[in-house]
């Protein structure tokens, strides 16, 4: 296999990635989840990317779609980079097992479908958040909780941020 179909092999649909998940887990593997748009990837989502992986045996990403993001109110120049662009870049880190594109506001149908042994998010987002309005709250906690699976926060990396970044560009 090509190293090219390789990166290419890791990305599949919600399907797909149940049926991989599936397998893994039938082997014993601990599945980590996480989610974002990582439309710039810098050394923060990097490092933030390899604290997940350090969770489990096999990290999955779930990527917000280009639609996905333009309902984030992120600007309208957002992403920045197409999510065809996005995966291909993710998928391209040894430890990212699996990119899986989502359209909707929230990857809880994702979470719900791929059912993670651990969901992780950054630090900037709280665990023991329970109310699903509140800003801190992980989407898809109380699911991974109900099913016997942990959540978890992972610091993130000082002075790097996607916003930060395309304000530096800019001026």
């Amino acid at each position: 296999m090509s190293r090219l179909s390789y990166i290419q092999n890791k990305i599949v649909n919600p399907e797909q990635a149940a049926r991989i998940i599936n397998i893994w887990k039938m082997k014993g593997d601990q599945v980590v989840f996480t989610n974002g748009c990582f439309d710039i990837l810098h050394k923060g989502h990097v490092i933030y990317l390899a604290k997940a992986a350090e969770l489990g045996d096999r990290l999955v990403i779930g990527l917000n779609s280009d639609t996905s993001i333009q309902k984030q109110n992120k600007g309208i120049e957002r992403p920045i980079n197409p999510q065809e662009a996005r995966e291909v870049v993710l998928a391209a880190l040894g430890f990212v097992d699996l990119i899986v594109i989502f359209e909707a506001d929230t990857p809880i149908e994702l979470i719900e479908s791929l059912h993670p042994n651990i969901l992780v998010k950054g630090a900037d987002y709280d665990p023991n958040e329970t109310d699903p309005k509140h800003k801190k709250y992980i989407v898809g906690s109380d699911f991974v909780r109900k099913n016997n699976g942990q959540v978890a926060v992972v610091d993130l990396e000082a002075g790097f941020s996607t916003t930060s970044l395309i304000q530096k560009m800019k001026s």
